[in-house]
């Protein structure tokens, strides 16, 4: 025989409306009630209360009035909200009413602003499976987390249960799934391990699954995290967001993109950056042995300014739609202005281009380190007013960037760097085929432009640019 379960609130206007519904019911077949808000309601009924919600948790309830019905202990049906038809057809019973026959219902105490998350570690403690770490009573949190080396130098976020849960919501993705094994140590990174890390970055739950994309296309072979880890060179990650995503959560891809004040920038970044430290012990003085290292090893992080755009984005270059988000990561070292408030032609522009990338690493440097062009809005203006495609720049950069062998091989200019002399009588280029890429991005006054040039293994020789899409939530 059926049986059925109820969820209602007094605080609720629907569900005040049902009671008659609701005696009825109760006198034809077995009815457990449970009030999230009122022992007491509705009156003349045995009511559980369930005002801690543990129940309406465990049921999944979003709407009061919610009814369902059980054969033994399996749901076969419900229906929240008041839809006589709908009620009717649950329980088979003619429901006389002498009030309208629907009404929507109210949004259960369960998905209150906040609840969620508190009532899932409250509930679903166990689902996390991080390992709980105890403080002391007179323990400070924020020094809790430097004291057991998870900080990367600044002061970290602690990450309580709750605000993993409340970092999770920011992705329907199973928190157990396993995105890969993070360099150099190997350790397995879940979903909630990442969540974990950007909670402690600083990060809000819709930019988790931005920070998911980053560490899978960290961990793919062709970036080499491990190489770029271990390396003397000045390189760390750099993160570039594409698409609708990149607005959605506010990044910044205009004034002081590369700098410091927005959020999603920062937080993203800097969540990779922990990811390889706390799951995969990428730490300074142990296998990161960076000379120098860069300021962008804290967070490098932002979005390509696609609005309004003459230029295809780089996503679309790789083969993505303008509606697709992605994350594209490349082993980027510091950044290096390039000035030319004169140049009103476009190969003017394209020479003062030219002159500041010959110079990247090292003037005889080639064929080894690749190289972003960021170009302002400003300097692509040049470009869009002689109606020039990125191509087309691309195609004069690759012309100028062409060097004669004398001017590269070992010696010369008094300089003991450079390639073998059996190399004098060839004229080599600067970058790899597709080893230079030109984004937009930058505030809209300033005719300045930026070259990020990459780990000197970058290219074919070690890491080359990864490009993931971003899976979007909905949730998010």
């Amino acid at each position: 025989m059926d049986n059925y379960v109820l969820v209602v609130k007094e605080d609720c206007a629907t569900c005040r409306l049902v009671v008659p519904v609701i005696n009825q019911l109760s006198g034809l077949f077995h009815l457990k009630i449970y009030s999230q808000d009122n022992p007491n309601f509705p009156l003349n009924e045995d009511v559980v209360d369930d005002s801690e919600l543990k129940e309406s948790w465990s049921l999944n309830i979003e709407t009061v009035p919610t009814i369902i019905r059980y054969d033994g202990q399996s749901e076969t049906g419900r229906t929240f909200g008041w839809d006589k038809e709908a009620w009717e057809s649950l329980t088979g019973v003619s429901l006389a009413t002498d009030f309208p026959d629907f009404r929507p219902g109210c949004g259960s105490r369960t998905v209150d602003p906040g609840m969620p998350e508190k009532l899932a570690v409250k509930f679903d403690r166990d689902k996390l499976q991080s390992r709980r770490i105890a403080t002391a009573a007179e323990e400070d949190d924020i020094e809790a987390c430097f004291d057991r080396d998870w900080s990367d130098g600044l002061p970290l976020v602690p990450p309580t249960e709750l605000r993993v849960m409340r970092m999770l919501s920011g992705t329907n993705r199973d928190l157990r799934e396993v995105i890969g094994a993070v360099p150099p140590d190997y350790g397995e990174c879940t979903v909630e391990k990442i969540a974990v890390n950007a909670v402690m970055a600083g990060c809000k739950p819709e930019y988790l699954p931005v920070v998911i994309s980053s560490v899978e296309a960290a961990l793919q072979d062709e970036f080499c995290m491990h190489g770029l880890l271990a390396t003397t060179y000045f390189s760390g990650p750099m993160i570039l967001v594409n698409g609708p995503i990149s607005r959605a959560i506010g990044m910044n891809s205009k004034g002081n993109a590369l700098g410091q004040g927005n959020r999603a920038n920062a937080t993203i970044g800097r969540a990779l950056q922990l990811v390889i430290r706390n799951v995969g012990g990428g730490k300074p003085g142990g296998v990161d042995r960076a000379v120098f290292g860069n300021p962008g090893k804290y967070s490098y992080c932002f979005a390509e300014d696609e609005t309004n755009s003459c230029w295809e984005s780089l996503a679309v270059e790789k083969g993505f739609s303008s509606d697709q988000s992605t994350v594209t990561l490349f082993a980027a070292d510091g950044m290096q202005g390039i000035v030319d408030q004169k140049s009103r032609e476009p190969d003017s522009l394209a020479r003062s281009f030219a002159a500041g990338l010959r110079v990247a690493s090292h003037p005889k440097m080639i064929l080894a380190a690749d190289a972003f062009l960021v170009v302002s809005p400003e300097h692509e203006r040049v470009f869009r007013d002689a109606g020039w495609s990125k191509q087309q720049l691309k195609d004069r950069l690759g012309e100028l960037l062409m060097i004669p062998g004398t001017e590269l091989i070992a010696g010369a200019g008094g300089i003991a760097e450079g390639i073998p002399e059996k190399f004098a009588d060839s004229t080599m280029p600067k970058f790899r085929e597709g080893g230079l890429n030109i984004i937009r991005a930058g505030g809209s006054a300033g005719l300045f432009s930026a070259i990020i040039a990459g780990w000197g293994a970058s290219g074919k020789m070690g890491s080359v640019p990864v490009t993931r899409e971003i899976l979007v939530s909905s949730q998010a």
